[in-house]
């Protein structure tokens, strides 16, 4: 363990000792950081509720847990298994509901009468 080492029998001398053991801190925040943001997601697709969510009905003092949790379609896409290790676009069944959103272009060339023109 060179992170307590203060002896000459150690490999690292002089600054090495003290850059081992500013790496050694980083990798144990960079871990705990990871582990954090790692379980916050969890929590996201097994509540169905975003952090913005959850913050909002701990405000309200309520508990009422509606949202669903969420499918693995709607985050990795109906494409292949092994495309969920790739950095490409996913492809979803119907974009907007996944989404949850309609960009006003897509609504108006569908011919949707509840958006009007600005």
């Amino acid at each position: 363990n060179y992170f307590f080492c203060r002896e000459e029998s150690c490999e690292f001398s002089g600054v090495l000792v003290y850059l081992v053991r500013v790496m050694t801190l980083l990798c144990i925040g960079s871990l705990l950081f990871t582990s954090t943001i790692l379980s916050n997601v969890m929590v996201g697709i097994m509540t169905g509720l975003g952090t913005i969510d959850r913050m909002k009905q701990r405000l309200q003092s309520t508990t009422n847990n509606s949202a669903d949790p969420l499918e693995l379609e709607d985050i990795f896409g109906i494409g292949n298994y092994l495309t969920w290790l790739f950095p490409i676009d996913p492809i979803f069944s119907d974009y907007d509901d996944v989404l949850r959103y309609s960009m006003p272009q897509r609504l108006l060339r569908e011919g949707s009468d509840s958006i009007s023109e600005c």
